[in-house]
């Protein structure tokens, strides 16, 4: 494991990357943000050359000009969108900064993607990544202290794991925003996806849920036997396994031509399936060059009283871990 300076802000913020490497997979984590920058497995046999498995920016001035699809990022204070950038908590109504229409996304115009993290070496294969959220940050309460560790496992599995705790009742929903493409290149089109889910929640056109719960049986977002995805996607899936203490694999994505697969083990009870077919013209990748699988709470918790809850209050401990593996069938 190593640190190098990667590039520098605008106000003269360092901003260093981190270099985890382990039985065969090379995984770079910067402080901005959070962000995943690349993911390299084994590229088979004979001496094979890395495969990228993950789509980012070669340097930190793509992230800073191209902020939007958060390529890699470590989304926070709220991931997904809080309707009518609002919510209400214990009598008090909170006014969010509105970043996607009438709603807020991902955090806010500066959510925890667009700031320098302080980071540790953990064990030699991790690095610890914190910051304080200040009160009032982006429109939510309480001081929130939080922290991501991200870890290579023996396997070369990539371990997130998130903590948080706060001075006074707040929501929290922390993921992360990775393009994965086991192709190496070109569109992710043609993978396979499986995603042990049989409910979705369905939502409007601004992508606020309706409330409902919508059976995936019969339709295009059935995925609980592997199958094909194609462009359209961006949907929370209700995992069948809720909440659990440990992660358990919910989904897994596989590249029929080279056999790659991608596992997601998680302990949130929802995953975002989105395809990625809003990419702007100026950017690198097509649309649909990768596909996120963000594991999380479900969109507009905090305004829905039916979805699990997402609020931290003073005492608590809000934890969370995704395991992502690597594997060739």
């Amino acid at each position: 494991m190593r640190s190098e300076l990667f590039g520098t802000l605008p106000d003269g913020t360092p901003v260093h990357r981190w270099t985890l490497e382990r039985s065969g997979v090379r995984v770079r984590v910067l402080t901005y943000g959070g962000i995943v920058q690349s993911a390299e497995v084994p590229g088979g046999s004979g001496g094979a050359a890395p495969v990228p498995v993950a789509l980012g920016f070669g340097d930190l001035e793509g992230y800073l000009a191209h902020p939007g699809p958060y390529f890699g990022a470590l989304v926070g204070r709220y991931a997904n969108r809080v309707a009518g950038g609002s919510f209400t908590l214990e009598g008090r109504t909170f006014r969010l900064a509105r970043n996607n229409g009438p709603n807020a996304l991902h955090g806010g115009e500066c959510g925890f993607d667009k700031h320098v993290w302080d980071a540790e070496p953990t064990d030699g294969h991790g690095v610890r990544l914190s910051r304080v959220s200040p009160d009032g940050e982006e429109g939510y309460p309480g001081r929130l202290a939080v922290s991501a560790t991200y870890t290579l496992d023996e396997a070369g599995a990539l371990r997130i794991a998130y903590e948080a705790t706060t001075d006074a009742p707040t929501v929290v929903n922390l993921t992360n925003h990775t393009y994965w493409n086991l192709a190496g290149g070109g569109d992710a089109l043609g993978h396979e996806v499986r995603i042990a889910a049989s409910r979705i929640t369905p939502t409007d056109a601004d992508g606020i849920p309706t409330g409902a719960y919508e059976d995936v049986a019969g339709t295009r977002y059935d995925f609980r036997e592997a199958a094909g995805v194609g462009p359209g996607y961006d949907h929370n899936y209700v995992l069948d396994k809720g909440v659990t203490a440990a992660p358990v694999e919910v989904a897994a994505l596989r590249d029929p031509g080279s056999g790659r697969v991608l596992t997601v083990s998680t302990t949130e009870p929802g995953l975002q399936l989105y395809t990625g077919d809003h990419f702007a013209p100026d950017l690198p990748f097509a649309p649909c060059a990768g596909i996120a699988l963000e594991t999380q709470h479900f969109t507009d918790s905090p305004n829905r009283a039916g979805f699990p809850s997402t609020v931290l209050r003073p005492g608590e401990v809000f934890a969370s871990e995704t395991v992502y593996g690597f594997s060739v069938t």
